[in-house]
């Protein structure tokens, strides 16, 4: 005898493709936000490595006006105003700098009495005949490698680095007499700014220096 059959349910196959279609969308939006989100990892940390590039190639190009002003202060055979950094010259160094205009005597300056220090003062971004720094190779002669307008590389600074030189009384001056005149000898505080590939990317280093 044979028992009699449920009827078929004929709409089951159909909701089983409905809830597979609805699955597979959900997996392929989280792959895509996954993919997403992986790019823009990918952007930022390509970004902070080109960032961290460019601050490099700043700070060593005011590295290298420190090295500049060095060698504009004690040469030997390539500085043009060696006798201005000698133990008993203050007067070749200015309130506010030196400018242009001033011949030797540009980037030279007295440390200031109150205020501001005289560092941050200086636009050393200004680079015409009213700057009041001195640009690398200004009184060495020493050639530097600045990005020029054709270019277009990003691998070269934006433009030559530029110090200012103060003139400090030493702490120690019993101890660092000058032998020919005994006055007492001075240190030099030296401010340099350099620039990265594009010319808002700065770099400012300093150093104390005891001529001997």
């Amino acid at each position: 005898m044979r028992l009699p059959q449920a009827p078929l349910n004929r709409h089951m196959p159909r909701s089983q493709r409905g809830v597979s279609l609805i699955a597979v969308m959900v997996v392929m939006l989280v792959a895509s936000l996954l993919g997403l989100l992986a790019m823009q990892l990918s952007m930022l940390g390509e970004r902070g490595a080109r960032n961290d590039r460019d601050i490099q190639i700043a700070l060593q190009s005011a590295e290298a006006a420190l090295a500049d002003a060095e060698y504009d202060m004690r040469g030997p055979g390539t500085a043009t105003r060696m006798s201005t950094f000698t133990a008993a010259n203050r007067m070749d160094f200015l309130a506010g700098c030196g400018t242009a205009g001033d011949g030797h005597r540009k980037g030279l300056c007295l440390p200031s009495d109150a205020g501001k220090p005289v560092w941050l003062a200086v636009d050393f971004t200004d680079s015409g005949s009213s700057a009041r720094s001195a640009a690398f190779g200004d009184f060495t002669q020493r050639a530097f490698d600045a990005a020029s307008s054709g270019d277009g590389l990003g691998l070269k600074p934006a433009r030559k680095p530029r110090y200012i030189i103060e003139v400090l009384p030493d702490a120690d001056a019993g101890q660092f007499l000058d032998a020919q005149t005994g006055a007492s000898r001075a240190v030099y505080r030296i401010t340099a700014m350099g620039f990265g590939p594009r010319p808002d990317l700065q770099a400012v280093v300093q150093m104390i220096y005891r001529k001997e």
